[in-house]
């Protein structure tokens, strides 16, 4: 009986985490319930263009970092106009994209293990937040600054 509880136990928790996303696309694939360990990652940028791109606007690609609550940077950049922020997530932890600053406020869904969370907005030149909107996870810092010009 025990077995079957803790079975039970953390099919709950994978539902509560996958709880909270908002009206972007997403994939996603199985994975394990998250935690709530606090770690930090290097600071990069990462930009590529994708068919996005073609159609006059822009993809930045980032990614979680596995095992921890932390993305793979803490500043991204991007040329005013239409963004998306793509998240690859690595991780066994459920996470996802959110963006807001300026009037914008947006949250892509929220993705298990192997899943891509994205997130479109129209962003004029500015400093914008962007963020994992699991409950827990922004508070532990898994958040950085998107400069637009």
């Amino acid at each position: 009986m025990g077995r079957a509880m803790g079975l039970l136990i953390a099919g709950v928790v994978l539902v509560v985490a996958g709880c909270g996303g908002s009206s972007s696309s997403s994939s996603s694939a199985s994975s394990a319930p998250s935690s709530s360990t606090a770690a930090s990652a290097p600071s990069s940028s990462t930009t590529s263009s994708s068919p996005a791109a073609a159609a006059g606007g822009e993809t930045v690609r980032l990614s979680a970092v596995p095992g921890k609550l932390a993305f793979n940077t803490k500043k991204l950049t991007a040329k005013a106009g239409t963004v998306t922020l793509s998240m690859s997530n690595p991780s066994t932890f459920s996470h996802g994209i959110a963006i807001e600053g300026n009037g914008v406020d947006k949250d892509g869904h929220v993705v298990l293990h192997g899943g891509t969370s994205t997130v479109t907005v129209k962003l004029k030149p500015g400093t914008y937040t962007f963020y994992c909107p699991v409950p827990g996870h922004r508070q532990a810092g898994m958040q950085g600054a998107l400069a637009v010009t």
